[in-house]
């Protein structure tokens, strides 16, 4: 018999919701039910594509012993982070405060009124390794609660007291518009210091992609140490060389468990993906390097043929696990290869792709041009050999397709598809990929049309044609970023429309009075605190993100209200981003841009005609970080909603650019060649 979770939409909760345990989602029920049985919660949080949450629903979930212990003792609640950012981020902290550390699963035991006192991640179902088990767990929490409540409660108050001022000592004062309060040079001295100089990125391991760091090294090109950029070009290759990017399929797994890239942990994330394949877009567009764009291309492949819903938005994510097996779908015997690919070539493949009768994974190979010591794989410069070995790899993605395939979180999640509309609208424009925009278009519109309210707000998550959950402040800024790259890519002011009353309601019900951002909105659910995590994590901090595209609607619109905003978020975190860069690095983007001699070019012509075009698409073809562009038709310009195009006109009936930097604009200009030397002063 099915339990609560069979009616919710998320593939996270609808995997639990035939375990003996009686779970509840979180909401008002479960929270009146525990007051009114006078008994602890048990939270659990994770997400679909982790390992170890499917581990410990099998342990112990499954197990009827556990679960009459649940039961009789505890309200359990069961959470999907991804659908619920704001309970993760306050739950972890105080997983995090408790024992020093944090993951998922995530397990938290807290008073009825939601105060949690005890905590940890991943519990056996034997004690083992220094840990109790689970059962054990349950126990001396019970035991607890009925002989040593007062202390518990005690407890839970003094954490939550702790968790509120730790939000306040997340945002200091805000400094004076304007001013830009960390050295960007001496941020990229100290990124550079905690370098790992073998292995490329940095820390670890466990090995993770830091795309945020990068994309700030590459947007600081000019500002930035050569040694610096060579750190990034190792980084690039390494993980491109690794086990932790698919080397068939094209996208990157989450981490890599070694220092050496070998090893990954199998699942696959859209927003790594999104992230990953505009960096190594902006990577090629920096250093010229045509394997960065054929990486860029592979992952936005995979996004293409593995993420993409049927009605046209972008999954979270693919499993770790196979029918129970971590890594099965991905990992190789040598045998099978020589069977698809027949003995010469097998070997060849074999070779440039580190296959062995051992394996290099648990009697199995993980596919990776990892290659030990300073020699450059074999064949790497023979091109006729790369030729052959992209068709060895199409042949065996075929067989691979054959294997049964890991599971998919099918939620769109809005926060998620703006990365994922981000990278592929500016791959579309970049590469002239018609593919890419389109795609973009029809995420863009799924996503608009199933989570954007009619008073402006935005739902978190879209699965079956529901929509559940409120948006989060990450929601709003990621899919502005992706509503803005659009269009820049389109043209289409609508995308603009919407992104900037995306951002107006960000202001509205997100800022906090004294600089920056919360990260749920003024009328969300009242929860024990109100969460404010300035911190990059595998997407990019919601509040950094929201300054970097209110940087630039501030250069769109003139408007300095966005301006002073962004720049107030700025001087909340300075501190912080000073002394922890890799952590806070999106900020460190929204700085550089900040502090950079912002470009704005407005171009008035037919978008379709020729001599319109000679004009755009130099600017569409290039990566230029610190601009903004915006073209209409004559007829348009008059009621266009892009204040950057007020006033303008054709001169002489011709398509003409208008060039602005530092409130001083440029004499306007017709022929392409004036427009390409206007640029470069």
């Amino acid at each position: 018999m099915p339990n609560r979770l069979a009616a919710e939409t998320s593939p996270y909760l609808l995997q639990h919701a035939h375990n003996p345990v009686d779970w509840f989602p979180w909401g008002p029920d479960a929270l009146a039910r525990a007051r009114i049985l006078d008994r602890p919660i048990f939270l659990s949080i994770g997400y679909a594509a982790c390992h170890w949450c499917h581990v410990m629903e099998r342990e112990s979930f499954e197990d009827e012993g556990t679960a009459r212990l649940l039961n009789d003792g505890f309200v359990a609640i069961k959470v999907d982070r991804e659908e619920r950012p704001d309970l993760d981020s306050i739950y972890m902290s105080a997983v995090q405060a408790m024992t020093g550390s944090g993951g998922w699963p995530m397990s938290v035991f807290l008073t009825p009124d939601g105060a949690p006192f005890y905590g940890g991640t991943y519990f056996p179902d034997q004690p083992r390794h220094g840990m109790p088990s689970f059962r054990q767990v349950l126990d001396g929490v019970r035991g607890a609660w009925s002989s040593q409540r007062s202390e518990l409660v005690s407890a839970g108050q003094r954490l939550v007291s702790s968790l509120v001022e730790q939000n306040r000592t997340n945002a200091a004062p805000a400094g004076p518009p304007g001013a830009i309060p960390v050295s960007l040079e001496r941020s990229s001295e100290a990124i550079a210091a905690g370098f790992d100089a073998r292995n490329g990125s940095w820390g670890g391991p466990p090995k993770f992609p830091q795309p945020m760091t990068i994309e700030y090294l590459l947007r600081a090109i000019d500002g930035v140490d050569p040694r610096t950029l060579a750190m990034t070009r190792f980084t690039l290759d390494k993980m491109a060389d690794g086990g932790i990017r698919d080397q068939l399929g094209g996208g990157f797994h989450r981490y890599a468990t070694d220092a050496h890239w070998l090893v990954p942990h199998f699942e696959q994330m859209l927003y790594d993906n999104a992230q990953l394949a505009r960096v190594y877009l902006h990577a090629w567009a920096q250093f010229g390097v045509v394997r960065d764009r054929e990486v860029a291309r592979g992952t936005l492949e995979y996004l293409l043929r593995e993420l993409t819903t049927p009605d046209g938005a972008f999954a979270s994510s693919q499993d770790a696990d196979t029918d129970g097996v971590e890594g099965s779908t991905f990992t190789w015997r040598a045998a099978e290869i020589r069977e698809v690919l027949g003995q010469v070539k097998a070997a060849r493949f074999s070779e440039a792709y580190g296959v062995t009768e051992e394996g290099n994974w648990e009697g199995l190979n993980i596919l990776s041009r990892v290659w030990p010591g300073p020699a450059a794989p074999p064949f790497r410069d023979d091109q006729a050999f790369e030729v052959e070995l992209a068709a060895s790899r199409a042949r065996l993605l075929e067989r691979r397709e054959t294997r049964p395939q890991p599971a998919r979180d099918d939620k769109a999640l809005a926060a998620w598809n703006g990365l994922a509309i981000a990278a592929l609208a500016e791959a579309g424009r970049l590469l002239d990929e018609p593919r890419y925009t389109a795609a973009a278009i029809r995420a863009a519109n799924t996503i608009l049309n199933g989570l954007l309210m009619a008073d402006g707000s935005l739902g978190r998550s879209w699965k079956d044609g529901r929509a559940t959950g409120s948006g989060v402040l990450e929601d709003y800024s990621h899919l502005a970023e992706g509503l803005f790259a659009l269009y820049e890519t389109t043209f289409d002011e609508r995308w603009f429309t919407i992104g900037r009353g995306l951002l107006d309601r960000v202001l509205d019900r997100f800022a906090d009075p004294a600089g920056g951002f919360f990260d749920t909105s003024i009328d969300h659910e009242r929860l024990i605190t109100r969460p404010r995590d300035p911190q990059d994590n595998a997407v990019p901090s919601g509040g950094a993100m929201a300054a970097t595209v209110l940087l630039r609607l501030a250069a769109w619109t003139g408007e300095g209200r966005y301006r002073d905003a962004a720049d107030r978020a700025i001087g909340t975190v300075a501190s912080l981003v000073e002394r922890y860069p890799t952590g806070f690095a999106q900020w460190l983007v929204a700085m550089s841009f900040a502090a950079a001699d912002v470009v704005e070019v407005a171009i008035v012509g037919e978008p379709g005609e020729g001599a319109t075009r000679a004009l755009v698409d130099p600017l569409q073809r290039a990566w230029r970080p610190n601009q903004v562009l915006a073209v209409a038709s004559p007829a348009a310009v008059a009621s266009s909603v892009v204040p950057l195009l007020r006033d303008r006109i054709a001169l002489d009936g011709r398509p003409t650019a208008y060039v602005c930097r530092g409130f001083v604009c440029d004499r306007p200009v017709t022929d392409p060649e004036a427009l390409g030397e206007t640029l470069r002063r």
